[in-house]
């Protein structure tokens, strides 16, 4: 395993981390247990999850990871050892199910971190991040930006909030996900000015399908040391091939979950082709390159991977052990100018 600073913090993050969010939807509690054992022996030592997780998120599963995180995590020795990320969700009519309350005021953020701890049968939380803002900007696929006046700044307010929980010994360190490069500044330039906690990662999406990292959140991650925790590396498991190969199941999320749709459109499957040549021309599997790219991207802290089956988690931890040569890199970039940002 190779591992990475996370943000000018000491922790040694594993550039593969652990993403959970198919607990208690596609895997149960034992299939949890048995992902994070072969996890930690493969030296991970990072679990990405959530309050709002399983995904899709119902009444029914909502908290559902963090707690089959908690029951593994309750009886280990290696608490310290391990690096737990969560986030508290931000404003949505559809989750009235976690709280009435939702967004980043001091309350409900006190309310979800009580409740992830409780959840998660530990006393701290090495990361914890903001699911996504509270302001309307561009996420989850949306890139047409409209103005909304309606909101009004709270960063100075969520800072102040993260301060209190650091000092109460309830979280070690502040992220943010789904970002924009204004909102990463705005962050960053507040801490400093107030001498509070400093932003250290940004957890967004990042794939061969979804580049926009790159264009301006990149730079800044690379020079304030607020680096990228890629999700969706393997685009809903698009960029596994097996749509391509025709070995997907009814069981697969492109067509378990249809009306997430973000990665299922024509150009998407037409620039997957691409790739999947480009993998079997240099002997490799489309998971691992697509994953191996990310992993020697200089932005990039850590690479959130999930898996439904332990083949897959297996293939998917071994791409840490890839490095892509120039000539492959090249022909990516060539695909990447036909195919720009097909997945935004």
């Amino acid at each position: 395993m190779k591992y990475s600073k996370l943000g000018n913090t000491d922790l040694e993050v594993s550039k593969i981390c652990l993403g959970t969010m198919t607990f208690g939807e596609q895997n149960s509690e034992a299939d949890a247990h048995e992902q994070l054992n072969y996890a930690i022996e493969q030296g991970v030592n990072f679990i990405d999850t959530a309050e709002l997780y399983a995904v899709p998120s119902t009444e029914q599963n909502s908290g559902l990871t963090e707690k089959y995180i908690g029951s593994w995590l309750k009886d280990r020795s290696d608490r310290d050892k391990i690096i737990i990320a969560t986030k508290v969700a931000g404003p949505s009519t559809g989750l009235k199910y976690i709280s009435e309350n939702l967004g980043f005021s001091k309350e409900r953020i006190l309310e979800a971190v009580d409740g992830s701890l409780k959840r998660l049968q530990t006393d701290y939380i090495d990361l914890y991040q903001l699911h996504w803002p509270e302001r309307r900007s561009n996420m989850f696929g949306v890139m047409n930006y409209k103005h909304w006046s309606e909101w009004e700044d709270n960063f100075l307010d969520i800072l102040q909030t993260m301060k209190e929980l650091v000092d109460a010994g309830k979280i070690r360190h502040f992220g943010i996900s789904n970002e924009t490069p204004w909102g990463l500044n705005n962050f960053l330039k507040k801490a400093e000015q107030h001498n509070l906690p400093r932003c250290m990662s940004v957890q967004n999406p990042y794939s061969l399908l979804n580049r926009t990292y790159e264009i301006g959140l990149a730079e800044i991650s690379i020079r304030e040391k607020a680096g990228l925790l890629a999700y969706s590396p393997m685009a809903f498991g698009l960029l596994s091939g097996k749509y391509h190969k025709k070995t997907d199941t009814a069981a697969s999320r492109l067509n378990k979950f249809k009306n997430m749709a973000r990665y299922s459109s024509q150009n998407c499957y037409d620039a997957t082709a691409k790739y999947l040549e480009i993998a079997e021309k240099y002997d490799l599997s489309l998971a691992q390159m697509s994953l191996a790219f990310i992993n020697q991207q200089l932005f990039t802290t850590s690479n959130i991977i999930g898996a439904t089956t332990m083949k897959q988690l297996k293939e998917n931890i071994a791409s840490i052990d890839i490095e892509l040569s120039a000539d492959v890199l090249k022909e990516i970039d060539a695909v990447h100018r036909e195919f720009p940002n097909p997945a935004p």
